[in-house]
C-alpha cells in the first residue's frame, strides 16, 4: 500500500546492532501512515543470513510491533543477518512493502571465541601517565571483512595504520569492573590492506586507575593500565587472520604526560608522534608489554551507545575579569572539552585552561571542584597553527579561563565539545513561559551531562559517582527526554551484581566503591532505585523481559529493606539516613535535616516499592502474594503512626503529605482534607519549595491529584527562593544541586557540596510533560495515550512531543481569551489515546492519527491568598 511504510526494525535497544551479546534479540518496528485509526492486523519478519535461504516468519496474525520475539535460529558468534519486515493493516488483502533492511550482527558470544591476551606497558614516571602500545603485522590475501572488539582497564582509542577506530569517546567507559567488562566491536574493514599494517592503542588511567571520588584516593581497580584487543580478518578465500594483543607488543610513554578525568590533561605536543600507529615506524627504542590477568567471563557486550561527540558550540564572548585574567564564556554550562584551534607560536609555550561552572566577583569560582583541578594544559611544538582536544578527560564548565596564550585570544579561536552518552532524543516540551521553558532545558541539560556512560550526580568535582537515589525520582523525566534504556539496562546489571555483595542491600551509588566508612544498610529512596527504575522502563517502553532480568534484585532489595524496617515496619535501629536529602530548611552543613523523619519517609517507599514488585510480579507472571501483603502491611503502619483519623499528617511537610496522596497510603476518606492541608501547607511556606530530593519531585502531582491545580501552578511558577525558576533568574542554563547554589548576591553557597549540574530537583520536569502538557502513558509502552492537559494560572499554552514505541506523539493546547481552550493531538499508528478535556466533559477514545478538540474551561485563576499573605510583587 503506497500510503503505508514501515520503517527500519530496531533490534533490541541498540541504536547500531553491530557486536551485540543477544543469541535472539527482540525485533521492533515503526508503521508510518496518514489512515485514520490504522491498526496492525498481521506482520511477517523475514531473516536473511550471509549465504543460504531467507527464514521468514510468514504471516503472523498480531498487533505486536514493539520487543517482538525473534523466531529465525538463533545468532551464533560473529554471525550476520539481514532483517526487514512488512505489515498488513485490519482489512489489508496486500501488505505493505518491506521494510528498510537492517544489518544485525553478534559480537563474540564465548569465553572461547577470545584468544587476545591482557598486555600492560610498563608506566612512566608521574601522575595520570597516557601511554602508546602498538604492534604491526603482514596480510597475505585481500581483506574482505574485519572486525576489532577491544576494550581495555583504563580508557583507550585505537589507532589503525594512522586512523582512528570508531567514533567513541573514554571507551569501554566505567561498569563494575570486576564483574562486568564491556568490550565493543568496530568495522574495521576500511582501514586495512593487503600487506604490512599496524594495530595501536592510545591508554590512559580513566576510571580503572585514575582519582575516583571525594577521598583523593587511586587505583580503585588496579595500579596498572591494560589493553585487551582481538583483530579478526576475512579473506576471499575463506581463511582468517587474527592479530590480537600478545606479548609481541611494544609501548612508549605518550605525549600526554597528564591524562585524568577530574584534573586534567597536559599535552606536550614537541614529543608528539605522529605516525606511530602506521606502517614501518621505528618503535625499536620502545619497551615490551607485560602480559596481565583478564578474566574473559567478565567481559560484555554493550546494551547501550558509547559516549560521543554529540554538539560543538561556539564561544559567546571572550572577557576579562577583574584581576586581569582572561575569561570565556560559552553561554551554556556543559560537560565535555574546549577545543583549541592554536596559533602560530615558540616551542614551549604553555598554554593553560582552567574550567568553573560559574564566576564569582567576576573570577573562575573554582571553590565547588573541591579537590578537582579541571585543568587543561597544551604546550606548544612551534610547528605552526594546529587544532587540538584533549582525549581522555572531560570537565563540567560554562567558564574557561584562558592563560599563556600567544597573542590576543579571539571568540574564533576555542569551541566546546559536548560529550555524553549518545542516546536519541525522545522528548520535547514547550509553553507560554520563558522562564520555564528555560528551567526545562536546564532539565535537558543537566542530563546530558550526567548521563556520561553511566548517570552521575555532579559532573565536575571530586565526586561523580552513579548515585542511586538521584536515578530513583529522575527516571521518569530522563525516560521521556531521552531513550535511556539500553543505557541504563547495563547500570541496572551493575547494580545487581553491586548488590550480591551486601546481603540485598543497594549500594548509595553504582559502580560502588569503599570512599567512605559509610554504613551500608538500606537507604531510603537510594536502594529504591532496584525497583523504580526498571518499572519506569518497563512503563515507558512496555519491556518486560527487563523485569525479568532485574527480578531478583528487585526482590532483594525488598528483602533487604523490610529487614531493616523489623517485625513492626518501625526501623528500631534507627541510625543515619539521607531521607529527603537537602530539604529547603536543611542548613548548609547538614543536608539529611530534613522536616519530614527519615523513618516516615521509608516506611511510605517500603509502601511503594513492594507494591511495584507485586505489580511487577504479576506482570511476570510471578506470585508476589507476599509483596502485595507487605506493602498494605506499610501502608497501614503509616496511617497508624503517622496520620490522624481525619486525614492530618503528624509532620507538616509538603514531603509528609505528598507522599501520603501520591504512595496511596490513605484511606480514601482521609484524602480530601489530606489534600487541602497540603495545599495549605504550601501556603504557609509562601509558595516556596519546602522539600528535598524525595519529596520535591511529588509535590505537584500531589496538588494536582488533590483538585489543588492552582497551588501547583503557583509553585511551579515562584520565582523567589526556593523555587525552580528562582534559578533561570539568576541565569541558570541547568539544574543546581541546591535551591541556593547561588545566592541571591552572586555568591557561591557557602556549603562544601555545591553543584551547579544535579538533575534530581529536575524531575518535575515529568510533571510538565504530563499534566502541563498532558501527554503520558496509559499502558506500558505507550501502546495507549493518555492526554489529559491541565491548563492553570500563568500559562497560555504548552506542547509536548514524544517518540514512542511506535511512533511520534503530540499534544499542543492554547488558551485564547482566557476561556477558549484548543487542543491538537497526534496519536501513533497502532495505539489509540484517551482524551480528557479541561472542561470536565466525559473522556474521548481515539485511533491513530491527527485529532483536533475545543471547548470553553473556566478561566483559569490563581490560588486565593489570606489578606495577611505577603506578596512581594505587590509590594515592589
Amino acid at each position: 500500500m503506497s500510503d503505508l511504510t514501515v520503517g527500519a526494525v530496531t533490534v533490541e535497544h541498540h541504536r547500531e546492532p553491530l557486536g551485540i551479546g543477544e543469541t535472539a534479540p527482540r525485533l521492533s518496528w515503526v508503521t508510518s501512515t496518514e489512515l485514520p485509526d490504522w491498526r496492525q492486523a498481521a506482520y511477517e519478519v523475514e531473516v536473511e543470513p550471509q549465504g543460504g535461504p531467507a527464514w521468514s516468519s510468514g504471516r503472523v496474525d498480531s498487533d505486536a510491533s514493539v520487543l517482538v520475539p525473534w523466531g529465525a535460529p538463533p545468532l551464533t558468534s560473529r554471525e550476520r543477518r539481514t532483517v526487514r519486515v512488512r505489515v498488513w493493516g485490519a482489512g489489508d488483502a496486500q501488505p505493505s512493502a518491506w521494510g528498510e533492511d537492517v544489518v544485525v550482527e553478534a559480537g563474540l558470544l564465548e569465553p572461547a571465541d577470545w584468544t587476545a591476551t591482557l598486555v600492560r606497558p610498563v608506566l612512566p614516571e608521574g601522575d595520570e601517565p597516557a601511554v602508546l602500545l602498538r604492534r604491526e603485522f603482514v596480510l597475505d590475501a585481500p581483506v574482505v571483512r574485519a572486525r576489532l572488539y577491544a576494550t581495555a582497564q583504563g580508557v583507550f582509542e585505537a589507532e589503525l595504520n594512522g586512523a582512528p577506530v570508531g567514533d567513541e569517546v573514554l571507551a569501554p567507559g566505567w561498569t563494575s569492573y570486576r564483574h562486568r567488562l564491556r568490550y565493543r566491536t568496530h568495522d574495521v574493514t576500511s582501514l586495512l590492506a593487503e600487506g604490512g599494517n599496524a594495530l595501536g592503542v592510545h591508554l590512559a588511567d580513566g576510571w580503572f586507575r585514575g582519582y575516583l571520588g571525594f577521598t583523593g584516593k587511586r587505583d580503585w581497580y588496579g595500579d596498572r593500565t591494560g589493553a585487551f584487543a582481538q583483530l579478526e580478518v576475512d579473506h576471499a578465500d575463506g581463511s582468517r587472520t587474527v592479530v590480537t594483543t600478545d606479548g609481541t607488543w611494544r609501548s612508549a610513554p605518550s605525549w600526554l604526560t597528564r591524562a585524568g578525568l577530574y584534573n586534567g590533561e597536559t599535552a606536550d605536543l614537541r614529543a608528539e608522534l605522529p605516525d606511530w600507529s602506521a606502517p614501518g615506524f621505528d618503535d625499536a627504542g620502545w619497551t615490551p608489554v607485560e602480559a596481565g590477568e583478564l578474566d574473559v567471563a567478565t567481559l560484555v557486550a554493550p546494551t547501550g551507545p558509547p559516549i560521543r561527540r554529540t554538539q560543538v558550540l561556539p564561544v559567546q564572548a571572550v572577557t576579562t575579569s577583574p584581576s586581569g585574567r582572561t575569561l570565556v564564556d560559552l553561554g551554556q554550562n556543559l560537560v565535555g572539552r574546549l577545543r583549541l584551534r592554536l596559533p602560530d607560536g615558540p616551542a614551549g609555550t604553555e598554554v593553560t585552561v582552567r574550567h568553573a561552572e560559574v564566576l564569582e566577583d567576576g573570577e573562575l569560582g573554582t571553590r565547588p571542584l573541591r579537590a578537582a583541578r579541571a585543568t587543561d594544559v597544551v604546550v606548544l611544538d612551534g610547528d605552526g597553527p594546529r587544532t587540538w582536544e584533549p582525549r581522555f578527560t572531560f570537565h563540567g564548565f560554562r567558564y574557561a579561563e584562558v592563560t599563556g596564550w600567544p597573542g590576543e585570544l579571539r571568540a574564533e579561536d576555542l569551541e566546546a565539545v559536548v560529550l555524553h552518552t549518545d542516546m536519541r532524543r525522545t522528548g520535547t516540551f514547550t509553553c507560554s513561559d520563558p522562564d520555564v521553558e528555560r528551567l526545562h532545558e536546564n532539565v535537558v541539560w543537566g542530563m546530558r551531562g550526567n548521563f556520561l556512560d553511566i548517570p552521575t550526580d555532579c559532573p565536575q568535582r571530586d565526586e561523580r559517582l552513579g548515585w542511586t537515589g538521584d536515578l530513583q525520582v529522575f527516571a521518569p523525566t530522563a525516560s521521556f527526554l531521552y531513550d535511556t534504556t539500553g543505557m541504563l539496562r547495563s547500570w541496572l546489571a551493575d547494580l545487581a551484581v553491586e548488590q550480591r555483595g551486601f546481603d540485598g542491600t543497594v549500594p548509595m551509588y553504582v559502580p560502588f566503591l569503599p570512599l567512605l566508612p559509610f554504613p551500608q544498610q538500606p537507604e531510603v529512596g537510594w536502594g529504591d532505585a532496584a525497583v523504580v527504575v526498571p518499572w519506569v522502563l518497563y512503563q515507558r517502553t512496555g519491556d518486560a523481559g527487563l523485569l525479568a532480568d532485574q527480578w531478583e534484585s528487585m526482590t532483594a532489595w525488598i528483602d533487604a529493606f523490610a529487614a531493616r524496617a523489623g517485625e513492626d515496619l518501625d526501623f528500631p535501629g534507627g541510625g543515619f539516613s539521607f531521607g529527603d536529602w537537602l530539604d529547603t530548611a536543611a542548613p548548609p552543613d547538614n543536608p539529611a535535616a530534613a522536616r519530614t523523619p527519615w523513618q516516615c519517609v521509608a516506611t511510605a517507599y517500603l509502601a511503594r516499592s513492594a507494591r511495584t514488585v507485586a505489580q511487577a510480579a504479576r506482570v511476570l507472571g510471578r506470585d508476589g502474594a507476599r509483596f502485595a501483603e507487605l506493602g498494605e502491611r506499610a501502608a497501614a503502619r503509616f496511617r497508624a503512626e503517622y496520620v490522624s483519623p481525619n486525614g492530618r499528617v503528624a509532620f507538616p511537610s509538603q514531603t509528609a503529605y505528598a507522599l501520603a496522596l501520591e504512595f496511596d497510603l490513605l484511606e480514601p476518606r482521609q484524602r480530601g482534607h489530606a489534600g487541602r492541608l497540603l495545599a495549605d501547607q504550601v501556603l504557609k511556606d509562601g509558595f516556596h519549595i519546602a522539600s528535598g530530593f524525595l519529596g520535591t519531585p511529588l509535590v505537584t502531582d500531589a496538588l494536582t491529584d488533590a483538585g489543588e491545580l492552582a497551588t501547583a501552578y503557583e509553585l511551579l511558577l515562584q520565582r523567589e527562593n526556593p523555587s525552580w525558576l528562582y534559578p533561570v533568574t539568576m541565569g541558570a542554563t541547568t539544574i543546581w544541586e541546591r535551591w541556593d547554589s547561588m545566592l541571591p548576591d552572586g555568591s557561591i553557597n557557602p556549603g562544601d557540596m555545591t553543584s551547579f549540574n544535579h538533575y534530581a530537583l529536575g524531575a518535575v520536569a515529568d510533571w510538565l510533560h504530563r499534566t502541563v502538557a498532558g501527554l503520558a502513558p496509559a499502558a506500558p509502552g505507550y501502546r495507549r495515550l493518555q492526554v489529559e492537559p491541565r491548563p492553570g494560572p500563568g500559562l497560555t499554552s504548552a506542547a509536548a512531543t514524544h517518540e514512542t514505541p511506535y511512533g511520534p506523539a503530540s499534544v499542543s493546547w492554547a488558551l485564547t481569551g482566557g476561556t477558549a481552550f484548543a487542543l491538537d493531538v497526534v496519536v501513533p499508528p497502532n495505539t489509540t489515546a484517551e482524551v480528557v478535556l479541561p472542561d470536565g466533559s466525559a473522556p474521548v477514545e481515539v485511533g491513530s492519527g491527527r485529532h483536533s478538540f475545543t471547548a470553553e474551561v473556566p478561566e483559569p485563576r490563581p490560588v486565593e491568598k489570606p489578606a495577611l499573605f505577603f506578596d512581594p510583587d505587590a509590594h515592589a
